[in-house]
């Protein structure tokens, strides 16, 4: 597991976005079993209140299930699944309209060019 942290947001909030981001993406599915927040821990190398806060976070998003002394799980909830997606790529598309509203390029324009450019990333894979 590896997370580049960054020094702008809260440590817990980065490891919550980096399950959100493993799981968008498949590398982590419905039902998945989770490291212990002591393993997560020593993984991300954080501190384990922090790894804490995260799970903490995760189930009050009901991003993950804790059932008694269980493992900790990603959720079979479809529905919580799907907004995970979404919320990801609306700060993407969020993060990107600001910053190219500033050259206040035409839309037809910017959309021809974010097409060329995913073409080409998705070409490298």
């Amino acid at each position: 597991m590896n997370v580049m942290f960054n020094n702008r947001d809260p440590v817990y909030l980065q490891v919550v976005r980096h399950f959100k981001e493993e799981i968008a993406t498949g590398r982590m599915t419905a039902g998945q079993e989770i490291p212990s927040r002591r393993e997560l821990a020593g993984l991300l190398q954080i501190n384990p209140n922090t790894a804490q806060r995260a799970y903490k976070e995760m189930e009050e998003q009901k991003l993950i299930v804790t059932e008694g002394n269980s493992p900790s799980r990603i959720t079979m909830d479809e529905q919580v699944l799907k907004s995970i997606r979404e919320e990801l790529l609306r700060d993407a598309v969020d993060a990107f309209v600001g910053s190219v509203m500033k050259i206040a390029v035409p839309v037809d324009e910017l959309l021809d060019l974010v097409k060329v450019k995913y073409e080409e990333e998705r070409a490298k894979e």
